[in-house]
């Protein structure tokens, strides 16, 4: 009896961790879930990175080192260079032949040693960039551009390259859930180092700085070499031969000639942009037009949080049902327009809760509206270019938000002081005209997006994508 009792019992945690345990659905036989958390590793440290460069250096460099604002924003967008790149990246990494018979691990190892190189570069031509350290500040200049670009392009090639790598030792079945849990080992890398690095650098010193970085550095090489230990077969049939190589021109045509995958980039770039123009606008918002303490700005954050787990969870429920991706993502940007909607009246009508409210729904928004696209980019590889598909998605997806974020503050800017000047007329005479002028300019980008992917929803009859409650990508 008790050995019936105990298999009663396994059976159950079996079906519990299936149900509730976060990722317990996306291992299989082939890719035990140890293995995949220990390849999820290259994730945490590009979440790092990017902790570094848009966080954590963006501040020091403007309040500790007294950098102009407009300058430090040139530098921490240095990195979205080689964003555009990352759909050739992958494509390289899809026909790579190298000695050793590797296709992604060449290429996720090169791109740690760019990310390595960056960060071990960037604290020293910061403080020489000051004008404090010996030689000139152009040096300084120099060095912070070099290391910049040095560590965007490391995080793109071992990001890329990365959720290939994943995308091939993942069956069929797991690999939407398998690459989501990869996304969100990316969020957690974020939270982590941000509190750890801001707890660290609470007594601001140059050599403290020094020391963050460059462990960040180290810290880097070793997660990236653990990620990768022993996880890409060997296969002797891709070493180099004498035909040549396949050329990414023709390959890119086919690959966009299709019309639903230009349309679900063209609705990924749209929605992309639509949610990240207000990303550095939100907190000034509640600060500057509802005089919100910077406690209660802060606590944005954790609503947006909340309210992309909310998403993921009904995102969890629906694609196990069958529902279609691309109406997922539609049902995104319609929680985005609400969002958008209520911060928008929130200032007029001076409500905190509706700015609270907001936040919570852009957060949920943008989550339904990642996993629908993920999902969908998953199904558009040709020929077994996973990396040329996941690259594109990649692509597409940085480079519009990243150009959003710099125009929506331009706009906010622009708009704001020629409402102050009373140049708009007597009833758009304030500050909270800028910000309601990038809400409207999203709420219309939403509206564009919905247009997008309205003929990508499948039919009736349409077989059911699966997607349970480990699919939580950002």
């Amino acid at each position: 009896m008790s050995r019936i009792a105990a298999l009663r019992n396994g059976h159950f945690w079996a079906r519990l961790g299936t149900r509730f345990l976060p990722f317990a659905d996306a291992a299989t036989p082939e890719l035990p879930l140890g293995r995949l958390l220990r390849l999820s590793l290259f994730q945490i440290s590009v979440g790092m990175a990017a902790v570094l460069l848009t966080g954590t250096l963006n501040r020091v460099m403007i309040v500790e080192l007294g950098m102009s604002a407009s300058f430090v924003a040139i530098m921490v967008s240095l990195p979205l260079v080689f964003a555009p790149l990352r759909a050739l990246i992958g494509f390289r990494s899809d026909t790579h032949r190298s000695v050793l018979g590797w296709r992604r691990v060449p290429y996720i190892w090169f791109g740690t040693l760019l990310q390595f190189g960056g960060l071990a570069l960037l604290p020293f031509a910061i403080l020489v960039m000051t004008g404090a350290g010996q030689g000139s500040a152009m040096v300084g200049h120099l060095g912070a551009a070099a290391a910049f670009l040095l560590v965007g392009a490391g995080m793109h090639t071992t990001q890329t390259a990365g959720l290939a790598l994943a995308t091939d030792l993942a069956d069929e079945t797991s690999r939407p859930r398998v690459v989501a849990l990869l996304y969100v080992s990316l969020l957690v890398g974020m939270l982590v180092s941000a509190i750890v690095v801001g707890r660290v650098l609470a007594n601001f010193s140059p050599t403290r700085l020094v020391q963050v970085v460059q462990g960040a550095a180290v810290l880097t090489m070793a997660l990236n070499i653990v990620a990768l230990w022993k996880q890409e077969a060997r296969d002797r049939t891709r070493r180099p031969v004498a035909e040549a190589k396949p050329a990414f021109g023709p390959a890119w045509g086919r690959f966009i000639a299709v019309p639903r995958t230009r349309r679900l980039l063209v609705a990924v770039g749209l929605g992309a942009a639509a949610f990240a123009m207000q990303d550095v606008l939100l907190e000034p918002y509640g600060g500057q037009i509802l005089r919100l303490s910077v406690g209660a700005t802060t606590s944005l954050t954790a609503l947006w949080a909340a309210g992309m787990l909310a998403g993921f969870a009904f995102a969890a429920r629906a694609l196990a049902g069958g529902a279609d991706p691309h109406r997922l993502a539609g049902f995104g940007a319609v929680g985005g327009i609400a969002a958008f909607i209520a911060i928008l009246f929130a200032g007029p009508l001076e409500a905190p809760v509706l700015l609270a409210i907001g936040a919570a729904f852009i957060g949920a928004g943008s989550g339904l509206f990642s996993v629908g696209t993920l999902t969908a980019a998953m199904a558009l590889e040709d020929g077994g270019h996973r990396g040329l598909s996941l690259g594109a998605w990649g692509a597409v997806q940085a480079s519009a938000a990243g150009g959003a974020i710099a125009i929506g503050a331009l706009m906010r800017d622009w708009v704001s002081s020629a409402a102050v000047a009373n140049r708009l007329g007597a009833t758009l005479a304030g500050p909270v005209t800028g910000y309601a002028a990038v809400y409207l300019a999203e709420i219309l980008l939403l509206l564009a997006t919905i247009v997008a992917l309205g003929p990508l929803v499948r039919g009736a009859g349409a077989p059911p994508s699966r997607f349970g409650l480990s699919e939580f990508p950002i």
